[in-house]
């Protein structure tokens, strides 16, 4: 097939990182090209300069031209808009979309097709969509709203957005993070189609799997280069996750049996509201024992991220009661909670995890700044915050110039390892970790999922909350499935299979299924 795209030696730097290094990079037409890479590797980055949101400071980008010769022409991408014009679209792992719209809406807005008197032409833009959704295989409704849509069909309609604008080439940012395993498949029915109807795919993921099943070619960076670039056929996971991260990468998550003893963490009726006053959480009720963990399995959006932010003191529930170690601590606040020693790595790490500004030490000690050793007589001991700082940078391996630059400095992956190693590194009865391990490598994911059990054979309770499914059956000791903020069954690992677990979280009610089987063993493979 003709090459489509080329780059060539892609340089980019930022104060401090060199992000790019001489990265060149070519895509045929009608190809699938996965981009693997540890945190910091500069996929990320690349992928933002061919889309026109960052700048090389030296390189070019080469798009193949419509001319009869179809030859290879120099283009400079400033903005989306660019990209957009030199046929490049992309897809961001979380959508850009207008809840409140419809589908149709959404895909025109900034391509609005007008008729006379200045009157959208609605009409000629929904035969367009219809037009586009059939002969991709796409299945969405034009007319339908997109807080209607489940997860997999708003990821549709990104892609029809992008084929509404001509684009011949797709960039997928991690495209199936937040899709049930159904989704998956369908979404890889969909990367077929458009494959098939000509079009060439460049998509990131952290999921080998994935990789090996559905890449052409794979192209391996490590620290800003090219270490490598194979197909399936001539690699290996195991092989991919050494060259990704510099060393050899166990891909099992090595666990025993629990021993849960007395009940940590006790939810009883939970109902929680969201910001729109919708009711998020129905009715919920689990238990958490120390020394197990339970894992919350569903798709993004069924009332987890309310749960754990009611569990962690930032959302007042309206009915029901959470007990920790005994104690009511429903309506406490952030502080209370952590001083009965729950933990709590949170989704949105920017958020509610870090402080942007402050340096990576100050961040390490945010749940214990003003307690000893860090503060004496209400003064901050700057030498021993400093030294703390420098041994969980190298413990967790948080790569940094400095624990003293600012934490909003370092990419996501790296933001996220200081998180955990804040919450990991103080005495703690519960860890409450929703999406521990998003936006990490690997090696990242390898070392946290240890940790995690390590913690849980050491007598802490442990509850795991995560749109990965392969990371919640990998780790957890008993699953509970929420969709539409209700809990519909909870699973013991030994009959937690992937496929049983993805349909209740599409919905279906477990009396509906036949009764899962028992696996032959405990051992699962780590969410790569």
């Amino acid at each position: 097939m003709p090459t489509i795209l080329e780059l060539r030696n892609i340089t980019k730097q930022f104060p401090g990182v060199l992000a790019n290094d001489h990265i060149s990079l070519a895509l045929e037409q009608r190809e699938v090209l996965a981009l693997l890479g540890e945190n910091g590797a500069g996929k990320t980055t690349l992928m933002n300069i061919l889309y026109g949101l960052y700048q090389p400071d030296d390189g070019e980008i080469f798009v193949r031209g419509s001319g009869a010769d179809g030859a290879l022409t120099p283009v400079k991408i400033n903005s989306p808009v660019d990209a957009i014009r030199a046929g490049i679209g992309m897809v961001h792992q979380h959508f850009m979309l207008v809840p409140v719209f419809t589908v149709t809406e959404n895909v025109m807005a900034g391509e609005e097709l007008v008729r006379a008197g200045d009157f959208l032409d609605r009409k000629r833009a929904v035969e367009r969509i219809r037009a586009i959704s059939k002969q991709y295989g796409l299945n969405v409704n034009p007319d339908a709203y997109i807080q209607d849509l489940a997860v997999g069909e708003q990821q549709r309609v990104e892609i029809i957005k992008l084929l509404y604008r001509n684009a011949d080439i797709l960039i997928l940012d991690e495209p199936t993070a937040v899709l049930t395993p159904q989704e998956t498949d369908s979404f890889f029915e969909v990367m077929r189609s458009l494959v098939r109807g000509g079009k060439s795919i460049i998509f990131i993921t952290h999921k080998l799997r994935e990789v090996m099943a559905f890449a052409d070619r794979i192209m391996v960076l490590r620290a800003g280069r090219v270490v490598a670039t194979t197909t399936p056929q001539e690699t290996t996971q195991a092989q991919l996750a050494a060259l990704m991260v510099g060393r050899s990468v166990s891909l099992i998550v090595e666990k025993s049996p629990p021993h849960p003893t007395e009940t940590i963490l006790q939810v009883q009726g939970l109902e929680v509201l969201d910001d729109r006053l919708n009711l998020a959480v129905d009715d919920v009720t689990f238990d958490v024992r120390a020394g197990e963990v339970v894992g919350i399995a569903g798709v993004q959006g069924n009332g987890q991220t309310e749960l754990v932010e009611a569990l962690t003191g930032l959302r007042a529930p309206i009915g029901g009661t959470i007990t920790v170690a005994g104690q009511d601590v429903t309506r406490s606040s952030p502080r209370a909670i952590i001083e009965r020693g729950v933990a709590h790595i949170p989704e949105d790490r920017q958020r509610d995890g870090i402080i942007l500004d402050f340096t990576v030490a100050s961040n390490m000690i945010l749940a214990t700044y003003y307690k000893p050793p860090f503060a004496e007589r209400f003064e901050l001991q700057e030498n021993t915050v400093t030294k703390q700082a420098a041994r969980l940078v190298e413990q967790y391996d948080v790569r940094t110039p400095s624990v003293n630059v600012a934490v909003g400095s370092l990419s996501g992956g790296n933001q996220q390892k200081v998180i955990v190693a804040r919450e990991f590194s103080r005495e703690t009865k519960l860890i409450i970790a929703a999406q521990p391990t998003r936006g990490l490598d690997v090696g990242s994911i390898e070392y946290i999922d240890a940790r995690l059990i390590a913690k849980r054979d050491q007598g802490t309770a442990v509850l795991l909350v995560s749109s990965e499914l392969d990371e919640v059956v990998a780790l957890s000791d008993r699953i509970a499935v929420m969709f539409r903020g209700r809990i519909v069954a909870i699973v013991e690992q030994e009959v937690a299979t992937k496929e049983y677990l993805g349909l209740l979280m599409a919905g279906v009610e477990p009396s509906a299924l036949p009764p899962p089987e028992k696996r032959a063993t405990r051992q699962v493979e780590a969410v790569f």
